[in-house]
């Protein structure tokens, strides 16, 4: 059985109060500057109440971000065989800090941090060989991923997914590469493979 407790007042144990209410879903913290992870000592937070009020993840500093994630508009050239080829996902759902363009992900300034970056590229062709993702950070390749099955499934191509978590400074960059050891293999896009494209995104994690 659910219960509720309702207060007006949270004080800690030398009577202090630390957050107050006046009841209208309107509460005002009295934390001191010096307060451990507080970056606002004092004010208020208007708090939905009855689908009012304007609190936000972001505002109280629990967004993801720096974030993007993007897709590939249309499938790419033919890949070379044993080459590994940039892909460049250009139609973007988001990018909270301007920071991915031309199949390029740039940390901003002040953002260093762990991200979870992931990708997805479904391979053409009807025998493909050894379909590889990768991501490369500041040029070099620092992670890749095969699929377990290297055959081609029924659909006629191959999917492959990349994720990882890894430790970013501010200016690095990220980029995701593609590699087949045959030729004449393409990675599609938006328009083909019922709206499957190839996709590329990262986030930087909260108190990480």
């Amino acid at each position: 059985m659910a219960s509720t407790i309702q207060v007006d007042t949270i004080k800690d144990i030398g009577g202090n109060t630390i957050i107050s209410s006046n009841g209208k879903g309107t509460f005002t913290s009295n934390l001191p500057a010096s307060a451990p992870n507080v970056s606002t000592a004092t004010g208020t937070l208007p708090i939905a109440n009855g689908g009012t009020g304007s609190a936000t993840f972001a505002a109280a500093g629990l967004a993801n971000t720096p974030n993007f994630r993007a897709t590939l508009s249309s499938s790419t050239s033919a890949l070379s065989a044993s080459t590994w080829t940039k892909i460049s996902p250009n139609t973007e759902a988001y990018d909270s800090n301007s920071a991915y363009t031309g199949g390029t992900f740039t940390v901003p300034s002040s953002e260093g941090g762990l991200y979870f970056i992931y990708g997805t590229a479904y391979f053409s062709a009807a025998a493909v060989n050894k379909p590889t993702l990768s991501f490369y950070i500041n040029g070099s390749r620092v992670f890749t991923r095969s699929p377990f099955d290297e055959n081609i499934d029924v659909s006629g191509y191959q999917e492959v997914t990349i994720s990882a978590t890894l430790n970013l400074s501010a200016t690095n960059t990220v980029e995701l590469y593609a590699f087949t050891s045959v030729s004449g293999v393409a990675i599609y896009g938006d328009s083909t493979l019922r709206n499957n494209p190839a996709s590329f995104g990262a986030f930087k994690l909260i108190g990480a």
